[in-house]
């Protein structure tokens, strides 16, 4: 039986899937047919013709409800990333496909980028910068560094860090944070009590988590659930020498109210990695404040991760040709029905 894979992306140009397949001896047939980011449901539908497997990135190719349901010959969805936006996983499991994401290539990179985005904010790194580089640092100090930013930096022991989305980069998150000396609280109802007792988080509801951090990092999934979790009446909860940290998705935060949070002074500074839209607009009001921070989606990036994140899919791909089950699956509830429908070819 022939077994076909259809690349989306235009990946298979930097990752030699063909030979990883022939040297693993598989019997695998690589179509490349890149498919535009932001392409149709038909658009998408008709470049994967009657592949078994499909490589691609969910966050802009959609795998909506419609799209699964047009596939009846995939067995496997993957999509790069950490992420998997636009990616209907209830779908997936109703069309007996298997989905899977990369979850862990870029786990150690965002936690330091984290880290980074919180030591950006409570000691001023960026401000301080910049300040220096427009010449306003002289032999005996700036009074603007001694009255104005000096006041503002502080010290992280001590200070209580609210993780919200205790998954695995949460998880990475607090155990860097513990080294800073800072106390490690989460919100996570998808969590087990083990695992929170294994990150040493106290498990706490979303507004008590608000109201008691000093520091709030974002490490959920967006979902349905997620969207727009943040809005104006969760950012007043938060304590208004508060950081907000957002390195997981942009609409998680309703960004209107971001905006009038760190203009009213709700929150005292907030440093996103992810905005909504991607790129954020040039116009956009949060460009001007001294206390926001954005570093364009940055955080996943290394050498070391763009490797992982290109090699996996031809992995995930060869352990579905095996009868295998992909490393990064999202939808096991499917393993049962999958087996019914699907043999290994």
């Amino acid at each position: 039986m022939s077994f076909k894979a259809v690349d989306l992306l235009g990946i298979s140009m930097l990752i030699d899937y063909e030979a990883m397949f022939r040297e693993a001896g598989a019997e695998i047939e690589l179509v490349k047919n890149p498919c535009p980011l932001g392409a149709t449901e038909d658009e998408i539908i008709s470049a994967i013709g009657d592949a078994d497997a499909v490589i691609t990135q969910t966050t802009f190719q959609k795998f909506t409800k419609k799209v699964l349901g047009s596939l009846p010959k995939v067995r496997l969805v993957s999509s790069i990333g950490v992420g998997y936006d636009n990616l209907d996983v209830p779908a997936a499991t109703e069309a007996v496909i298997l989905a899977a994401n990369v979850p862990d290539a870029s786990t150690d990179e965002v936690a330091e980028h984290t880290l980074g985005l919180i030591l950006s904010c409570t000691r001023g790194i960026i401000e301080l910068n910049e300040i220096v580089k427009a010449g306003r640092w002289t032999a005996v100090g700036d009074p603007h560094i001694a009255g104005n930013v000096w006041p503002r930096l502080s010290r992280l022991r001590g200070q209580a860090l609210g993780i919200i989305g205790l998954g695995r980069i949460g998880q990475a998150v607090a155990s860097r944070a513990k080294a800073f000396g800072l106390t490690v609280m989460a919100y996570d109802p998808y969590i087990s009590t083990a695992v929170f007792e294994k990150a040493g988080a106290e498990n706490l509801g979303l507004a008590e988590l608000l109201e008691k951090s000093d520091i709030v990092s974002l490490h959920c999934p967006l979902t349905a659930e997620t969207n727009g979790m943040l809005g104006v009446a969760e950012l007043k909860k938060m304590k208004k020498t508060a950081c907000l940290i957002n390195t997981a998705r942009g609409a998680i935060v309703d960004f209107a109210a971001l905006f009038s949070a760190l203009k009213e002074g709700y929150i005292a500074m907030a440093a996103f990695d992810v905005t909504e839209p991607e790129p954020i607009e040039a116009s956009s009001p949060l460009l001007g404040l001294p206390n926001f921070i954005v570093t364009a989606h940055s955080a996943g990036i290394s050498p070391q991760a763009f490797s992982e994140l290109q090699r996996r899919p031809g992995y995930e791909v060869l352990r579905v040709y095996r009868g295998e089950w992909p490393v990064g699956l999202l939808n096991p509830e499917v393993k049962e029905s999958y087996l019914r429908k699907w043999k290994k070819p």
